[in-house]
This record gives C-alpha cells, structure tokens and sequence, in this order.
C-alpha cells in the first residue's frame, strides 16, 4: 500500500515539472502569446520590463504587457516571435522620443 501511494506521489510530481517548465521565450511564436495563461505573460513581461527598464525608465513590466496584447490582436502573427513583437514595442517607445 505505502508502495503504491509513493507511485502515485512520484508520478504526480512529475506530472507537473513540465508545466513549471514551460515559459514564454523570446524564440517561440508569437502566435503563442493570446493563448498562454496570465501567469506566463505576466512573467514574460515582467523578465523583459526588467531587462530593458534601463533604455527608457517607460519600458516596465506593464507597458511590455499592454504592448504586447495589442501587437498580438493586431494582424496576423503566426510568422513572427516573441523577439520581433519585444522589438516593436521598445522602437515604440524610442520614436515616441524622438
């Protein structure tokens, strides 16, 4: 019994491990982002308001966020990545200054 309750606790745990796993990267499709749960948009955002907060004090975690909701609802998406769609929102925020 205590055997089969230790089966079962391993297979569980492992069970999950791929989904904590599983982040938003720069190279995956931007197709993904509408469906990707808050959780994993707000991580991304939150990773790369902190990476580029240093080029303009405007590129926080919320402005990456609102960016890329409206670049991902905006056209067709299916061959451009996350990289492409990060690019637009910081020249955004550069031609505002100019």
């Amino acid at each position: 019994m205590q055997t089969k309750l230790i089966i079962v606790l391993v297979t569980l745990a492992c069970a999950t491990l791929p989904a904590k796993a599983a982040r938003l990267t720069v190279d995956d499709k931007a197709s993904l982002w509408p469906r990707a749960s808050a959780t994993d948009k707000i991580d991304f955002s939150t990773r790369m308001g902190r990476a580029f907060h240093t080029l303009s004090p405007k590129l926080d975690a919320a402005y990456f966020m609102r960016c890329l909701e409206e670049t991902a609802n905006i056209g067709d998406t299916k061959d451009l990545r996350l990289e492409e769609m990060v690019r637009t929102c910081i020249s955004l925020v550069r031609d505002e200054a100019e």
